[in-house]
Formats: structure tokens, C-alpha cells, sequence
């Protein structure tokens, strides 16, 4: 028996502590904005639990003492009222410290957090849509400004500054190993600057319920050494490929006759949209439909072919394709690197 508990126990802490580490953890701090929130996190759970006990403590002392007074009814002590306003008093004060300490911590930490992005060279305004997310690079050269979706490529070890906004509901961008969380509000620009100390993919959620899509609006930020971060920057300024094989060009031209062309932007190309994702890299990127399906040639034909099945509510439109034309659309959009 004493086995099975010492097992249960030990199954039970181990699944507590899946939640610990990851590529979405706010407990496995990669930068310095995180290792401050959780910094942060450890010390506030250390002190209320020591305040927890003493709470405790000064629970049962005086149980014990009113039980050993019961037993001896005569026994009374002069001063029994003033030790119990000096207990209060006391506690008072200490609460008042822990309160006033507590403020002071979260004070420095904000200024901790507000330094980061002090000398940030990069600025990258990433607006919310319902269910994903617009990632515009900013730059003073007009020809380099860069749009693209839901990726977020930044440079290791350089601190960069997000400029957060959405165009319909409130949706909230957080990225647990690297910040905190920040609402993006439809009006109003709000600003987070972040790091990640080394290369790394970490994956990030919209963290403000904004409708029926909410737990599939995931984003990811990719963090690369300064050099391979210049040329994926570079890369994807260029237009997008033109087509090969005879599968894929008639997929490039399925896709500017029908409704696609409305909405999407593909750069070299007459397509132009911009009210859903720009398309033109979008076979460079690891998942499709803000992180709800990894990036493949099956997964990007059924969210052509079934986008309301995967992901109910989105809006993007089901469009009518034969076999024939949806296996070329898919051929035409995974050359798109």
C-alpha cells in the first residue's frame, strides 16, 4: 500500500511539473522580461506560503491555549487582554510590510521590464484579427517594409519592440517564455518589448477570450542568429516564385480567378487583398491557420478544400474545387517559399 501511494504521489508531481518547462511556459524563462515575471512568480509564491503558515500557526496556538483554559475555568491571566492586542497590532504591522514590500518588488520589475526595449533597433507592429494575427516590419526605407502572418522571426540576444493593436475585439498577445501578456485593443496602440537570449521557437496564445476561434489564435515567435535573421528578412521581401510545372500554374491561375484573390496578397502577382493573411511566403512558415495545423501539403489542401470544418467561425469562405483544381491550388501555394 505504502508503495502505491509513494507511486501516486510521484505520478501526480510529475504531471504537475509538465507544466514547469516548454516552448509555452511562463515558469521556463528564455528572456529577460520573463525571467523577471518569473522571478516575480517564485518570490510571491514563497512568501504567502510562509504567510499561509504562520496564518496557521496563529490559528492553532490560541485553539490550544482556549482548550487548555477550559479545562481550568478559575485559571485567569490579568494581561491576557493586552497580549492579544499586541498579537493584533503585530500582525497589522507585518501586513502592512509584506503589502508595502510586495508593491515595491512589482514597482522595480516594471521598470526592470520597461529597460528592455530602451535601445531596441527593431520595431514590428503586429495587429489581431479574429483568428489571427499581422505582422508588419517596420522600416525607414519603405521598400523594405515587410508584411507577413502568425510568425514572428526576431533576432536572438537583441531586444525588440511590438506595437499592438487589433482591427475588432480585444485580444490579448502573450508569448510565456519571453513576456508577460498585453492586450491589443481595437483603437489604441500598446507597446511590449521583449528579448530571447538564444535561438529558439517559442510558441505564444491569445490570452483575451475574442470568440468561438479563441484557443486556435496561436502565434509563434522565431528567434535567430543577427546574419540568418537579415536574410529570412531579405528573402522575404523578394515576390513570390513564379510557377514551374503546368500543375502549378494552373493553380496560380485558379487562385486570381476565384474569390482567394479578394482577400489575400500574393507579391508579384495581381493579388492584392488585404484583409486575410499575405500568402506570398506562406509555404515558409511551420503551421498553417494561426498554429492550428502543422504546414503540409495535406493539411494546407483540406484547409483549402474544408477551412469552416477545421476552424468553425473563421472567415475565410468555403470555396467550390474539383479534385483536379484543388490539387493544383495546393501545388501552386506550397511552391510559395
Amino acid at each position: 500500500m505504502k508503495r502505491l501511494v509513494s507511486m501516486a504521489f510521484a505520478t501526480a508531481g510529475a504531471l504537475l511539473l509538465q507544466g514547469c518547462a516548454g516552448w509555452q511556459s511562463a515558469l521556463d524563462p528564455k528572456g529577460p522580461a520573463a525571467s523577471e515575471l518569473a522571478w516575480l512568480i517564485w518570490f510571491f509564491t514563497a512568501l504567502c506560503a510562509v504567510v499561509w503558515v504562520l496564518v496557521m500557526i496563529a490559528l492553532v496556538v490560541p485553539l490550544m491555549m482556549r482548550s487548555r483554559a477550559q479545562a481550568e475555568p478559575l485559571a485567569i491571566k490579568a494581561d491576557a487582554d493586552d497580549r492579544k492586542l499586541r498579537a493584533v497590532m503585530t500582525a497589522v504591522g507585518l501586513t502592512a510590510i509584506v503589502l508595502i514590500g510586495l508593491t515595491l518588488l512589482s514597482f522595480f520589475a516594471n521598470r526592470t521590464l520597461a529597460a528592455i526595449g530602451s535601445d531596441a533597433a527593431l520595431t514590428i507592429r503586429v495587429t489581431g484579427h479574429q483568428w489571427w494575427w499581422e505582422v508588419r516590419y517596420e522600416d525607414a526605407t519603405p521598400s523594405r517594409i515587410l508584411t507577413t502572418a502568425n510568425e514572428i522571426h526576431i533576432p536572438a540576444g537583441e531586444p525588440v519592440r511590438l506595437l499592438l493593436t487589433s482591427t475588432d475585439v480585444i485580444h490579448s498577445f502573450w508569448i510565456p517564455s519571453l513576456s508577460g501578456k498585453l492586450d491589443l485593443i481595437p483603437g489604441h496602440m500598446n507597446v511590449l518589448d521583449l528579448k530571447a537570449d538564444k535561438p529558439g521557437v517559442y510558441r505564444g496564445q491569445c490570452a483575451e477570450f475574442c470568440g468561438a476561434q479563441h484557443a486556435n489564435m496561436g502565434t509563434f515567435i522565431i528567434a535567430e542568429p543577427r546574419a540568418k535573421f537579415d536574410a529570412w528578412w531579405n528573402d522575404q521581401l523578394q515576390p513570390a516564385a513564379t510557377p514551374t510545372g503546368d500543375e502549378a500554374k494552373a493553380g496560380q491561375d485558379l487562385f486570381l480567378k476565384r474569390p482567394c484573390v479578394m482577400c489575400h496578397r500574393i507579391g508579384g502577382t495581381p493579388a492584392g487583398g488585404t484583409v486575410a493573411p499575405d500568402l506570398t511566403h506562406i509555404a515558409s512558415r511551420q503551421t498553417l491557420a494561426a498554429g492550428t495545423l502543422t504546414m503540409s501539403r495535406g493539411n494546407l489542401a483540406a484547409w483549402i478544400a474544408d477551412p469552416q470544418g477545421i476552424k468553425p467561425g473563421s472567415h475565410m469562405p468555403v470555396v467550390e474545387l474539383s479534385g483536379d483544381e484543388l490539387n493544383a491550388m495546393v501545388a501552386y501555394l506550397e511552391a510559395l517559399k
